[in-house]
């Protein structure tokens, strides 16, 4: 137990310890990184491949908080920081790291639009609602229309309720009073299943009206008339305040209209039910939120649907809306839709309008789909897909891809084994059974690379997001003490990040859209497990 008598020896234990690290005494020597026309990216490279090696105290409850505490105490807590940095490579890897790379700060780089086979190229100024209609365009025909099953559960596609709605199966109506159903259950004691933030059963009444009248005069917006797609806590949708999770952020920044990404659904007649749960300002990719429960997964509830879009994975799981929108900064939409067993789609940067979005990371965090299959994630990527923003540099023409049967042909798949094989034995044998069905179906070929310093860019996309984090609420750190305990030590760490820190992982970033440039003149895509081990309770 600390008293006072303890104290005068702790502050000259501090004394002594911050003169010896600024000095260098405890200093790692940073990397010294080959140039990049120097890494030879094939298969059988001397690269050495560095797995992840997270180095934290795993402790919960009484000792959390008291470790809280010290972190956010300015002497103490100054120690800590350096040596969990120190630990975890970050110190070695990026912010001492030796390169010849200028910084990015900015993930873009110049664009060929050339002309590609099996690809729908769209004119710029398009409405919404048009360039939806020519994502259906290059989905494979189907005029199936719903039956009755002898299964218990099967997910709706866009298209199912367009058709159901168009032929008088059903009304949004009754969809929109059947979904607020659900959702009331599921928040129920016994379930807690904890999928949204907040709701509004009147709006979503309101908006299910205007959408059935519009069917029954026979003019419906688009096929996503109708149609309820849920939007995560981090992007404005009104009547709704946008909370980010937190208990205090709606406190300082107001709503006052819908995210361009949410006007340009609601112009196709969407409905918007509601903002999804997700972890507390996506700092985190458990899905875990003090705040407002934990969004369960569907197929186990015992166990998580991951993070931080973790409410909007769980609700298309669940079958309760076909698509949900979800904003990725690191893996945020991908790693939920990937434990929830569902699509997640992050769209390159600069493709969705970012303005209603928060903005905790302006350089890696998009506005991303997530959705019950590959159709669906394409019909609402074409809706929400937007003109650049006044201050971006102008990007090609959209290009849609065409998912027919006889469009699937001549792909040629990257893997990098090291990184590819580092998962559990079931994931990685999941996944080499899928690319063989691939191969199988369509003939796609897989190409042998490497990818280097996989670990690098992961510490260096953590410096990068962490140090965007702690600016965009740099003016409101005096809400910390109302954020869960996680999260308090995210934002100590974040805070902990220098200039220095900053500029290397920018370097770095560079680096690593030079290797890719590389690997995608090799191939078209870049296949791995989204996530390496099971859900965790």
């Amino acid at each position: 137990m600390i008293t006072l008598l303890t104290f005068p020896f702790l502050l000259r234990l501090i004394s002594f310890t911050k003169s010896t690290y600024s000095m260098g005494l405890f200093r790692d020597n940073g990397v010294v990184y080959k140039s990049v026309h120097d890494v030879d990216l094939g298969p059988n490279t001397d690269e050495i491949y560095l797995h992840a090696d997270v180095k934290a105290p795993r402790m919960a409850g009484l000792i959390a908080k008291l470790f809280v505490w010290f972190l956010e105490m300015k002497l103490i807590g100054d120690i800590l920081l350096y040596f969990l940095k120190k630990n975890n490579r970050i110190q070695k890897l990026v912010s001492y790291g030796v390169m010849e790379d200028s910084p990015l700060y900015v993930p873009l780089h110049p664009y060929e639009d050339f002309e590609e086979e099996d690809v729908k190229s769209l004119c710029p100024g398009l409405s919404p609602a048009d360039q939806v209609q020519h994502a259906i365009d290059c989905l494979q025909s189907s005029d199936s229309t719903l039956q009755d099953s002898h299964f218990s559960f099967r997910r709706w596609k866009i298209m199912d309720y367009s058709r159901a709605y168009s032929s008088q199966q059903i009304t949004p109506l009754v969809v929109a009073e059947r979904l607020i159903s659900a959702v009331v259950q599921s928040s129920e004691p016994g379930m807690d299943m904890s999928f949204f933030i907040s709701y509004d059963a009147r709006d979503i009444l309101r908006q299910a009206t205007e959408s059935t009248l519009r069917y029954q005069r026979g003019e419906p917006l688009s096929v996503l008339d109708g149609v309820p797609i849920a939007v995560k806590d981090e992007i404005d949708c009104m009547p709704y305040p946008t909370t980010g999770g937190s208990k205090w952020l709606h406190k300082v920044r107001s709503c006052k209209e819908d995210a361009c990404c949410v006007e340009r659904l609601r112009s196709c007649g969407a409905i918007l039910v509601g903002k999804t749960n997700m972890h507390e300002l996506g700092a985190g990719t458990s899905g875990i939120n003090p705040h407002y429960g934990t969004s369960r997964n569907p197929y186990n509830p015992k166990r998580i649907s991951g993070g931080s879009s973790s409410g909007s994975a769980a609700v298309v799981c669940a079958g309760l809306c076909p698509v949900a929108l979800g904003v990725d900064g690191g893996g945020s939409v991908r790693m939920p839709a990937a434990l929830c067993g569902v699509v997640g789609f992050k769209p390159s940067y600069g493709r969705i309008p970012h303005s209603g979005v928060l903005p905790l990371n302006w350089t890696v965090g998009m506005v991303g789909v997530l959705a019950g299959t590959v159709e669906d994630s394409l019909i609402v990527y074409a809706a929400i897909s937007g003109q650049p923003e006044p201050h971006q540099s102008p990007m090609p023409r959209l290009k849609l891809p065409m998912l027919k049967h006889s469009s699937m042909s001549s792909i040629r798949l990257a893997k990098s084994n090291e990184w590819f094989n580092d998962c559990s034995d079931d994931i990685r044998s999941c996944c080499l059974k899928a690319l063989a069905s691939l191969q199988k179906l369509y003939g796609w070929e897989t190409v042998e690379v490497t990818i280097p310093d996989i670990e690098v860019m992961r510490l260096a996309h953590y410096v990068t997001i962490g140090s965007e984090c702690t600016a965009s609420i740099a003016h409101h750190l005096e809400h910390k003490s109302e954020s869960g305990w996680d999260v308090r030590v995210a934002l100590s760490i974040y805070g902990s990040f220098d200039s220095r820190d900053y500029l290397n992982a920018q370097r770095i970033r560079n680096r690593q859209m030079r290797f890719h440039e590389k690997i995608f003149s090799m191939a078209d895509v870049i296949v791995s497990p989204m996530v390496g081990y099971d859900l965790v309770p």
